[in-house]
């Protein structure tokens, strides 16, 4: 019995690190930490290796199938993975629901059901809502919804693909095939990219599922816990050392194995809501420094060029000309650029960007203004308030530092 509780326990841990690397080993932050060492080494090192192996002993046969299949699964539009996260769901709450609603009290019932619910509410608006698509319809609006930071996003950058100039914040998805407005990532559990029309359901998704995962769990535990206290009348969740650690984790078996369904879908909730937690935080901490994972990228990249001696900054003028065909501005934000950065190859910066005076090397990202970031409840008003209008006050502009890179 233990040994099952064990390797239950060690299995979802195990698939729950998986993802966690999966999802977080990307990210600039922990390039250089053990997380990112795993994450090269699961997606890259492990499958070049693997493609070495296969090109010796079947010509390369194996890896060419099943690096189609991956393309597929990566980038291109499909409902596999929604279809996964549904069935997921559905799945764990056909199993947990029989086993405890008879044992609910009629406010926990109400709970129960609007917990259940607000995720697939929030996935639909999610999956259907328009992210943010770029057409030649909405194009000019796109052109007038941000101001160009002179940093990230210079004017006159032009799409490849679409063949039109690139809105600031926007960018290209391969796997939509189109540009997104303030674009953030393409998300595989929505099959489309979060952007500018579906950012604020995005966020609702991630909150109502870690709020389902975590009460899933801790409901689970208690009313697990109540069985198991109804056999052993000496039993105590919050004192282990009353039974010591081996009987301890004997009961949590036994209650685990006796309620099946109930123990599994419990197990996996608690153990999931971590997660789901993580990545919440860390879109909202995202939204809080008024930068996006895109975004966050692109800095990170200026950090590097920060460091080889390769970015270059110089002034701007607020009320400077703006050439109208590539800069139409943006009436509704409250503040311009004052500083334009860029970043060469080959150390000198390029004279025909925009700014006036000498250019000069900037090190470190603390010394640069993010133009986007205008104060948590502003930056959430632009995500939740479609043409967020900012008031009369002028905000106070953030300052990028290392988090923004996070």
């Amino acid at each position: 019995m233990v040994s099952t509780f064990k390797w239950a326990i060690t299995g979802v841990l195990a698939v729950s690190f998986a993802v966690f690397v999966t999802f977080f080993g990307r990210l600039p932050a922990l390039r250089r930490t053990p997380i990112g060492f795993l994450h090269r080494l699961i997606w890259i090192q492990v499958p070049n290796l693997l493609l070495s192996v296969d090109r010796k002993l079947t010509s390369g046969r194996i890896t060419s199938s099943v690096s189609r299949f991956g393309h597929f699964l990566m980038h291109d539009r499909h409902p596999s993975i929604v279809i996964f996260f549904v069935v997921l769901m559905a799945g764990g709450e056909y199993l947990y629901l029989p086993a405890v609603w008879h044992r609910l009290a009629l406010f926990t019932k109400a709970t129960v059901v609007l917990a259940v619910s607000l995720p697939y509410i929030f996935l639909y608006l999610c999956c259907a809502a328009d992210p943010g698509y770029i057409t030649t319809k909405n194009h000019g609006y796109h052109m007038t919804l941000y101001p160009y930071d002179h940093a990230l996003f210079h004017p006159g950058a032009e799409c490849k693909t679409c063949g039109f100039l690139k809105p600031p914040r926007s960018k290209h998805c391969s796997v939509c095939k189109r540009c997104i407005a303030k674009a953030d990532h393409h998300c595989i559990f929505i099959n489309s990219c979060v952007g500018y029309g579906n950012h604020h359901w995005f966020i609702l998704l991630l909150v109502s599922t870690a709020v389902l995962c975590t009460y899933g769990g801790l409901l689970g535990a208690s009313l697990l816990s109540s069985s198991i206290g109804q056999q052993f009348p000496e039993w105590s969740p919050w004192l282990p050392q009353r039974h010591g650690w081996g009987m301890y984790l004997v009961l949590w078996g036994w209650g685990v194995q006796t309620n099946i369904g109930l123990g599994a879908t419990s197990l996996l909730a608690g153990m999931t809501a971590p997660l789901v937690w993580g990545l919440l935080v860390h879109t909202l901490y995202l939204v809080y420094r008024g930068t996006t994972t895109n975004e966050s990228f692109k800095w990170s990249v200026y950090q590097d060029d920060m460091d080889d001696g390769l970015a270059f900054r110089r002034k701007m003028s607020p009320d400077r000309e703006k050439n109208t065909l590539f800069e139409r501005g943006c009436p509704r934000w409250p503040v311009e650029p004052e500083i334009a950065l860029t970043a060469s190859d080959n150390g000198k910066p390029p004279p025909s960007l925009a700014g006036e005076g000498n250019w000069e090397r900037v090190w470190k990202l603390e010394d640069v203004q993010n133009l986007y970031d205008l104060g948590l409840w502003d930056n959430l008003g632009d995500i939740f308030v479609t043409d967020y209008k900012f008031g009369d006050t002028i905000p106070k502009v953030g300052m990028l530092g290392d988090a923004a890179i996070i």
